[in-house]
């Protein structure tokens, strides 16, 4: 009699038409995440062959990412650091 109303274990009606639309629309958007995340790597490659630094292109897009006033902070904070530590 479960079987047949699409109860789970839990012992609630799973609308099973919803959970498989919501199940192939998370399958869709991994998808297109690989799909993203390849092109975010292939351009990293044609900046590396280019001459730039991948590392540096990843540390501009993080500060890009921050409010000015943030960056400065962030700026000031690793500055004593490093002066403590007679890196400057």
């Amino acid at each position: 009699m479960a079987e047949e109303r699409g109860e789970g274990m839990g012992g609630g009606q799973v609308a099973a038409e919803e959970l498989r639309l919501l199940i192939e629309r998370a399958e869709r958007l991994e998808e297109e995440r690989k799909g993203i995340t390849d092109d975010i790597k292939d351009v990293f490659a044609e900046a590396k062959s280019r001459g730039y630094d991948p590392k540096a292109i990843k540390k501009i897009m993080s500060i890009r990412k921050m409010k000015k006033e943030e960056f400065q902070e962030l700026e000031l904070i690793l500055e004593t650091y490093m002066q403590a530590l007679g890196m400057l």
